[in-house]
């Protein structure tokens, strides 16, 4: 694609511009609503993300374009992600709404929060130097951490508060320390500007190399690779399920964009070194992730290590360095966090006030108190199991076939024996809902009619997308071409 500078600044930041400014009508519009009209908040938040959603693809300029002085970039990559963030956030704040109110916590700080953590995410899928990298991935941290603790009174939240805060912190500095590195190599903080530098340099300038290990460290902690994944089962666990359902989710498309921007884009010519280095990354992912998930009994650690094996499935499209493994892990983090977002909220319309529902064995004998829930619960797991005709069956079929395509085979075969043991935990959710008869007399689900038609749109479109994959794998291919 070709390059312009001719819009204004303004122009090309506009769903930022905008985002920033209706979170701040949230902030202030909320002191003026009491807790019986706590509705409004949530309406105008899910009007922000539709204005936003309006706003980002009508504005998106027919090139890629650069503006702040080549700080921001504007490209198909960036509107693309960007969409689907807002549309799985929205999702997300559809299904924790009934969830926050039953546990007395339907307060606007969690939309408030929720949208300054979209705003971090935007700025992370459009920065285009290690500066506004940077900036994007604290607002997206900072409002993490803030939600994990929201529910003051809870001490497994504080403690996962606490857990993920310091561990953020210490990957965070060493991403910064990364990044001084290759800036005091290159000269340069615009990813754009990398490549000649270090050419210059050559590939094997042990500095260039040592600020790439700590850049891939502070990345495999955010994306919660192995073996920098200690916070993501307590984070999981410990937090409201409707926060583990936005950490979930979104921000892993932007952790994607992350890697793209910083390892792709930026430091493509070192592709011979951080390739080993993900290599590593995603063999223990999938091991680790797929094997101790076989031993929890806890729905959200489950969950939780399951995002660990997915993220090695993400990272084998990432390091296999061509166009074609690029667009086959885009397609799958967007497939995942669908799936994903499906997949806790299950747990959220399982749990009622006074009753968090957790384990697995609160999943038995959903098929005899709502079929309809149970199929589209079967539907999501299918599809991280990778159960055709699912898309997750598609999504790594093709992640497979990027890394076979150079001549990684055994790494394929790794891959593909560690989903075969990941799919017995999947199928055992299965079990427990239409083999095993529930636990006592527990109460039917009740849920909203808005919620039941959203959750049913989201399980559906996972099958959906596995039968007619092709447009969507069409438009990350023509994204990244």
């Amino acid at each position: 694609m070709t390059t312009t500078f001719t819009m204004p600044d303004f122009a090309l930041a506009a769903p930022e511009i905008y985002m920033l400014i209706m979170a701040c009508v949230v902030l202030v519009a909320d002191l003026f609503i009491s807790d019986k009209n706590r509705i409004v908040t949530y309406a105008l938040t899910q009007l922000t993300l539709l204005g936003a959603v309006l706003i980002t693809i009508m504005g998106a300029p027919a090139v890629t374009s650069f503006t702040f002085s080549g700080l921001y970039v504007s490209d198909d990559l960036s509107m693309i992600l960007k969409t689907v963030i807002y549309v799985v956030t929205g999702f997300v704040f559809l299904y924790s709404r009934d969830y926050l109110r039953d546990r007395d916590i339907f307060k606007g700080e969690y939309y408030v929060l929720g949208l300054f953590g979209v705003l971090g995410m935007m700025v992370m899928v459009s920065a285009h130097s290690f500066l506004t990298v940077y900036l994007g991935l604290e607002l997206l941290s900072l409002s993490l951490y803030a939600m994990v603790a929201f529910r003051r009174d809870s001490l497994s939240a504080s403690e996962a508060a606490m857990k993920y805060f310091i561990l953020g912190a210490l990957a965070s500095g060493m991403l910064l320390y990364g990044m001084s590195m290759i800036y005091g190599a290159t000269g340069t903080l615009d990813i754009a500007g990398l490549s000649d530098p270090i050419m210059a340099r050559g590939t094997d300038d042990i500095v260039l190399i040592f600020g790439l290990v700590f850049i891939v460290v502070g990345l495999a902690f955010k994306l919660g690779a192995v073996p920098f994944h200690m916070w993501i089962p307590d984070v999981y666990q410990g937090a409201p399920t409707s926060v583990t359902m936005y950490i979930g989710s979104a921000p892993k498309i932007a952790g994607f964009a992350l890697v793209m921007r910083v390892l792709a884009e930026g430091l493509g010519d070192l592709h011979s070194d951080w390739q080993g280095m993900l290599v590593i990354l995603a063999v223990l992912s999938l091991a680790v992730g797929n094997i101790i998930a076989l031993a929890q009994t806890n729905l959200k650690r489950m969950l939780a290590y399951s995002t660990i094996s997915h993220v090695g499935f993400l990272l084998l499209g990432i390091l296999a360095g061509t166009k074609a493994g690029y667009a086959a892990s885009m397609f799958y983090i967007i497939t995942y966090a669908i799936t994903a977002v499906g997949g806790f909220a299950m747990v959220i319309l399982l749990s009622r006030r006074g009753f968090e529902a957790e384990n697995l064995d609160d999943l038995k004998g959903l098929n005899e108190r709502s079929p309809w829930l149970a199929f589209m619960m079967l539907l999501l797991m299918f599809s991280m199991a990778g159960v055709p005709p699912t898309v997750g069956f598609y999504a790594k079929l093709i992640v497979l076939k990027s890394v076979i395509d150079i001549q990684m085979v055994w790494l394929a075969l790794t891959a593909v024996a560690f989903s075969v043991i990941g799919a017995f935990y999947y199928l055992r959710v299965v079990k427990l809902m239409y083999f095993d008869a529930p636990v006592e007399n527990p109460e039917p689900i009740r849920i909203g009619a808005d919620t039941n038609i959203a959750f049913s749109v989201n399980a559906l479109s996972v099958l959906m997308l596995g039968l007619l994959p092709g447009g969507l794998l069409a438009l990350c291919t023509a994204t990244l071409s």
